[in-house]
């Protein structure tokens, strides 16, 4: 059976893309232009394939085509193609060659009150907080992991079933349930819960619509796929997700003190950031990618032009500090949204560590005969779960 043709662009209107590209503007969406649902671009114009600077929109083509534009030798997922070969994030590739026309801004931090004022406006505007007549979104699901992430994202959605997958008694599970109730949406939350065999099945699943199969990108990879299957099989096209704020708003426990942690080069608390938000692309790459597989669309608000243009102008210390990290989001949370404290204030785990993927696919790792002495033993027993 034949496909349907896919569309020549993702995320925008080809006028939006083709301005933005003209006047080299990175961020064009900040500006009232662009899409509402995700901010970013990608696939072919003419004879360009073009993709947006945060690589929001995944695009491929073949590493040895002649016209890497042509039908068929292009496409948004990896999988379809022979021997595929990312576009670079705010890049343009023709037959010629690949330029790099978009880079993300690097502002100056605002003073905080403004500063503060911008993200509120920004998040606000993604989330649709404080519209009476908010739009009913009968298509879109949440993954929810019961954060302050998951937690403002579910807010923009009030009709939206909330999703959480994991093991049972993980920390994801049990945050997501006190945050639902806390929220009044127990009776939006479905549970997932993952068995060792349901690990075993998704591993080549997730191995083949992303690309990879290191054990970082498939733990991380996994949880959102099983999720994205049983909300595609519950008859929703978009799941939305909280991506990006990590990134973003200073979420990861390196950039509180950059200069004495050794996973980050920068000393200032902005730097470091900025380091973690250069890591988006390769991220979005993975996790758009397992969604496309299934047919599921990403809706991230976090991402979206008008959020990352407020959030590259906070100041250190709206961002992390040793008391706290992302403090501008956990204020808006408390302060516009309304979130009860233990969400807004939450520490939060990795999704494959809190969703015990990582744990138990090492534990099945084990049983198989493959050892932590062992040099990758994960990744070897991935490997093996990939051939057979």
């Amino acid at each position: 059976m034949s496909q349907p043709p896919q569309p020549p662009l993702r995320g925008a209107d080809a006028a939006v893309v083709r301005n933005a590209l003209a006047a080299r503007d990175p961020l064009p969406g900040a500006s009232g232009l662009g899409p509402a649902a995700m901010g970013g671009f990608g696939g072919r114009i003419g004879d360009r394939l073009v993709r947006d600077v945060l690589g929001r929109q995944p695009v491929y083509s073949e590493a040895d085509a002649a016209d890497p534009t042509a039908d068929g030798a292009w496409a948004f997922a990896p999988s379809t193609l022979d021997n595929p070969v990312v576009v670079p994030p705010g890049g343009v590739r023709t037959a010629d060659d690949d330029e790099q026309v978009l880079t993300l801004p690097k502002p100056p931090a605002a003073d905080r009150d403004e500063a503060m004022t911008a993200v509120t406006d920004a998040l606000s505007g993604a989330l649709d907080v404080g519209d009476d007549n908010k739009k009913t979104t009968d298509d879109v699901a949440v993954a929810f992991s019961g954060g302050v992430d998951s937690t403002l994202v579910a807010s923009g959605f009030p009709d939206a079933p909330l999703y959480v997958v994991g093991f049972e008694g993980c920390h994801d599970i049990t945050a997501a349930r006190e945050a639902a109730a806390g929220i009044d949406r127990t009776a939006d939350l479905t549970v997932i819960e993952l068995t060792h065999d349901d690990l075993i099945n998704a591993v080549p699943r997730v191995a083949a619509a992303t690309g990879r199969t290191n054990p970082m990108d498939v733990t991380i990879a996994l949880p959102l796929l099983v999720v994205a299957e049983r909300a595609a099989a519950d008859g929703y096209d978009r799941l939305a997700l909280g991506q990006g704020a990590d990134e973003l708003f200073g979420g990861y426990s390196k950039v509180v003190e950059p200069s004495e942690d050794h996973r980050v080069d920068s000393e200032t608390v902005r730097g470091a950031v900025r380091e973690t938000i250069d890591t988006l692309p390769g991220q979005l790459e993975r996790d758009v990618c397992g969604l496309d597989a299934v047919g599921i669309e990403p809706v991230t608000p976090f991402l979206q032009d008008r959020v990352v243009d407020a959030a590259l102008r906070l100041p250190g210390e709206l961002l992390a500090t040793p008391e706290a990290r992302k403090i501008a989001l956990r204020e808006f949370a408390r302060e516009t949204v309304g979130l009860p404290e233990s969400v807004a204030g939450a520490d939060k785990k990795a999704v494959q560590y809190g969703t015990y993927v990582s744990r138990e696919l090492d534990r099945l790792a084990r049983q198989n005969g493959y050892k932590r002495r062992m040099d990758d033993h994960v990744g070897q027993y991935i490997r093996e779960l990939c051939a057979d």
